[in-house]
């Protein structure tokens, strides 16, 4: 039986390319071809039994069309299209701090101007309210952290460790609506996890550094117990929000882990970024595309979110029911028995890809299309550097 995938895309280039090749090499059952974007029908039957999103989040035609054929036709997506309004960050924050996990503390602000709309200066004259922005800052403690609710690609981020700094970033955020968050100060390790699917990979991340070192490979900067429960996180926001494809950042200080962003509709997953964690990547959304097209998986577009609330107990106690509500939901035994079943044959394939002259090919196509020219040399041999040493790791 033909399967056939559907890519929804934007300006990305190199993990189409990879997740293409990887699905000739090793699933001739499968057919994957780009979604194009025009006028539908809502009768329409479409052809695709999974779709991988990457741009309706805020291309909205393609958006509807997700939704029609979530809704219509059981077509299984990631992401979930009805839940993109809580990538926002707010909504997502509300959520995980009802659940009890150590969100630092943060208080939404107004606009600092006016909003484009003909009745704000009505509204605003008689309902908003005046307020210290001060005493706020005061009253959470500095330093602290200005973003936007719905921010992404660190837009609009300031670290704010005064009264000057604070009232630069509010004045400069203009008609961005700005959260005031506590800063984890002191923190020991950045945590960047990357879930698809059942899977989970959780890297160290330098948010400060560029791009291309942001990702360093250690397979040991977390204790055990500190880095299941930054898998255990980045699990339950998903199963509760229904995104299978998404990035979750934590900051982890002694034993405490507080999550402070963990709604991206969009992840990181360039191979300029990730590069050594590439491979994995492609690998887990294949296997997550395999499985829920042959288990002929369904979208679940309504939240159960009171099965989540109604957990309680200590902390720990709390963690370990979210984690088996989370496994229930991506059925994450069942997927694991799928795998080594189905799939046993993947490993070897993108091993042998990835040391192949067809992923150095793409290697230096993605370089090429990222970096400037005088820089090539430099970061083609970089890359294959890291990269080399994930197939010495893999082999």
């Amino acid at each position: 039986m033909k399967h056939l995938v559907g890519l929804l895309l934007g300006t990305e280039e190199d993990w189409p390319v990879a997740f293409e090749e990887i699905m000739r090499r090793a699933m001739p059952a499968y057919e994957v071809e780009r979604v194009t974007i025009e006028p539908f029908d809502l009768r329409d039957e479409p052809r695709y039994d999974v779709v991988i999103d990457r741009l309706a989040y805020w291309y909205y035609h393609p958006r509807e069309w997700l939704k029609k054929i979530a809704m219509m036709d059981d077509v299984y997506l990631l992401n979930s299209p009805f839940t993109f309004q809580s990538m926002e960050k707010h909504t997502a924050y509300c959520a995980m701090m009802r659940l009890g996990l150590k969100v630092p503390d943060t208080v939404l602000v107004p606009y600092k101007n006016p909003l484009d709309n003909a009745r704000y200066a009505y509204t605003s004259a008689r309902y908003n309210k005046a307020f210290d922005l001060d005493a706020i800052a005061e009253r959470i403690g500095y330093p602290l952290v200005m973003k936007p609710y719905d921010g992404g690609a660190w837009r609009g981020v300031s670290l704010v460790r005064d009264a000057d700094e604070l009232h630069r970033a509010y004045d400069e955020s203009g008609e961005m609506l700005m959260h005031l968050q506590k800063a984890v100060d002191g923190y020991d390790a950045f945590a960047r996890s990357l879930s698809i699917g059942a899977e989970t990979m959780v890297m160290n991340f330098h948010p400060e550094l560029p791009m291309h070192s942001r990702y360093s490979v250690d397979h040991s900067f977390l204790s055990p117990e500190v880095g299941e429960e930054v898998v255990t996180i980045g699990r339950l926001v998903n199963a509760f929000f229904r995104w299978e494809f998404n990035s979750c950042e934590t900051l982890i200080k002694g034993t405490d882990v507080h999550p402070i962003d963990y709604a991206n509709a969009c992840p990181d997953v360039a191979l300029t970024s990730l590069h050594y964690y590439f491979p994995w990547a492609m690998k887990a959304l294949v296997k997550w595309t395999v499985f829920c097209a042959e288990t002929g998986r369904k979208p679940r577009i309504d939240l159960g979110t009171r099965e989540y609330f109604a957990v309680e107990g200590t902390y720990a106690e709390r963690l370990a029911a979210y984690r088996t509500l989370a496994d229930d939901y991506f059925e994450t035994e069942r997927y694991h028995e799928f795998c080594a079943e189905r799939l046993a044959h993947l490993d070897e394939a993108v091993l042998d890809w990835v040391a192949g002259p067809s992923f150095d090919r793409l290697l230096m196509n993605a370089v090429t299309a990222t970096y400037p020219a005088h820089e090539h040399d430099r970061f083609i041999a970089h890359f294959r550097g890291l990269l080399a040493l994930w197939v010495k790791d893999n082999s």
